[in-house]
C-alpha cells in the first residue's frame, strides 16, 4: 500500500521556518514553459516541492510522496529560502511556478519565499489540489492559484480530494482558476456538478495523459463538449514538446 505520509526531516529549530523540502527546481539551466492552464506557453521556472496530502493513483509525480516506490532521501532535499530566491533571480524569466506534490502543505514556510520573489519583480503561480485554503499572506497581488480538484476518475476518494471550505476560500480570493483533469466526456458532468455547487470559475479542462498520442486523442474527444459548455481547454505542452521528460 502506498503512503504519502511525510518522513522525519532533520531541520535545525532556528532555521526550520526558512527551509523547504524540495523535489526539484528547473527552468534556469535548460529553459522551459508553463505547460498547462491560463499561462500555458509562457516561459517559466519551476520549484517543485516534495510531499502531498493525497495519494492519487494517476498522479504523474509520485516521486514527491509515494515512499513505497521512491526513496524520500534520494528524491528530496532541504533548500533555504535564500537559496531558492538566488536561483530564481539568476534568470530573467518572470513567471515562477510553485508546484508539487502539494505545495500548500508547506505554505507557512512559503510566505517569505513568495514575498521575496515578488519583491524581486517575479510573479508566482501555485499548482495546488485545492484541499488546503491559502494563507492570507499568499493571497496578494502577483500571485495566482491554478486549483486542480481531483475527481474520482483520477483515482482519489472525493471525500478527501474535494474540500468545500478550501474551494470557497480560493473562489473568494479572486486569484484562482479551476483546472480539472478529464479522461472522457463523461468526466465533464462531474466537473459541472462541482463547478455549480461551489461556484468555481473560470473552469479549465485538461486531457489526461503522459504521452503525446494520448493527449491528442483525449483533446479531440473532449474539445466539442468543452466548447459547448463555454469552458477553457488546455493542453499539456510539456508532454507534447518534451515527451514528459522530468525537469522540462
Amino acid at each position: 500500500m502506498t503512503t504519502s505520509e511525510p518522513v522525519n526531516i532533520d531541520l535545525a529549530a532556528s532555521d526550520a521556518a526558512f527551509r523547504l523540502i524540495v523535489a526539484e527546481c528547473f527552468g534556469v539551466e535548460v529553459p522551459t514553459f508553463q505547460g498547462e492552464g491560463p499561462s500555458c506557453g509562457h516561459p517559466a521556472l519551476f520549484i517543485r516541492l516534495s510531499r502531498c496530502n493525497l495519494s492519487c493513483t494517476k498522479c504523474d509525480t509520485k516521486y514527491t510522496w509515494d515512499w513505497d516506490q521512491f526513496d524520500p532521501r534520494k528524491e528530496s532535499t532541504q533548500r533555504t529560502v535564500a537559496d531558492l530566491v538566488a536561483w530564481a533571480t539568476s534568470s530573467p524569466v518572470e513567471l515562477i511556478v510553485i508546484t508539487g506534490g502539494e505545495p500548500l502543505v508547506q505554505q507557512t514556510r512559503l510566505v517569505p519565499l513568495v514575498q521575496q520573489l515578488l519583491a524581486a519583480g517575479k510573479r508566482v503561480e501555485f499548482e495546488t489540489n485545492g484541499t488546503l485554503a491559502p494563507l492570507p499572506e499568499l493571497v496578494v497581488d502577483g500571485v495566482h492559484f491554478n486549483v486542480s480538484p481531483k475527481i474520482a476518475s483520477f483515482g482519489m476518494d472525493e471525500a478527501k480530494s474535494v474540500v468545500p471550505a478550501a474551494l470557497e476560500a480560493f473562489v473568494a480570493s479572486r486569484r484562482a482558476a479551476f483546472k480539472f483533469v478529464a479522461s472522457s466526456v463523461a468526466d465533464l458532468n462531474r466537473i459541472a456538478e462541482l463547478a455549480d455547487a461551489h461556484r468555481l470559475a473560470p473552469v479549465w479542462v485538461m486531457p489526461e495523459g503522459t504521452a503525446a498520442d494520448a493527449i491528442t486523442a483525449t483533446t479531440q474527444a473532449l474539445a466539442d463538449a468543452v466548447a459547448a459548455r463555454r469552458w477553457h481547454l488546455t493542453t499539456r505542452l510539456h508532454v507534447l514538446a518534451f515527451a514528459d521528460a522530468r525537469g522540462r
